[in-house]
């Protein structure tokens, strides 16, 4: 009987770490936190961002850190449309310290990886690969990050891959990035993770 008990706790545990976690409600911003002055709302059960009047960079981090996990989430780019999905990243002010996977117009490296204030671009995908955006419509981005490897998938199709030991001793949020410069929006739903 108590084989039978370790083993129903073991599977119980198994499956509660590979649960899946939807990191936007749809409903309002409960579980995160702005960072700066530019806009983020919700509007029609989307989250949106969007360029404020001081046309600067802003953040939406999660107040929870996650380590490793599998993200998914759907974008669609409205006017300029650059921004990013940070993993392992921490916020102050408008100091993002971490690492950035590309959200940008055509041309622009989308499924990338970049670290702020950092070492700039780490890796950056095949120009090839830009046919798999889609401006102006629904995209569909997936992350992986588990101990130093981070992959990328944009619309089913593979980005990068990277293996680095600096980010494998990262600590952090999830964060959203809204670009500096002004005319941007871009609207995000579905935002769903499961840790690894």
């Amino acid at each position: 009987m108590k084989s039978k008990i370790t083993l129903l706790l073991i599977l119980f545990n198994l499956f509660l770490s590979s649960a899946q976690i939807s990191l936007f409600n749809g409903k309002d911003l409960d579980g995160w936190t702005i960072h700066g002055t530019e806009l983020w709302y919700v509007e029609d059960g989307l989250l949106v961002c969007e360029s404020g009047p001081d046309k600067a960079y802003g953040y939406l981090s999660t107040n929870a850190f996650y380590d490793d996990f599998e993200l998914t989430l759907e974008f669609k780019q409205e006017a300029n449309g650059n921004s990013g999905v940070f993993i392992r990243s921490t916020v102050e002010g408008t100091k993002v310290s971490g690492w950035q996977v590309e959200v940008a117009p055509p041309g622009s490296d989308t499924g990338g990886i970049y670290e702020s204030y950092g070492r700039g671009w780490l890796i950056k995908p095949d120009p090839s690969k830009d046919e798999a955006l889609k401006m102006g419509a629904w995209n569909k981005m997936k992350i992986r990050v588990q101990g130093n490897k981070v992959s990328t998938w944009l619309n089913g199709v593979s980005m990068v891959e990277l293996e680095d030991e600096k980010i494998g001793k990262g600590k952090g949020a999830v964060a959203l990035q809204i670009h500096d410069g002004g005319g941007i929006k871009v609207r995000w739903r579905n935002l769903m993770l499961t840790a690894l």
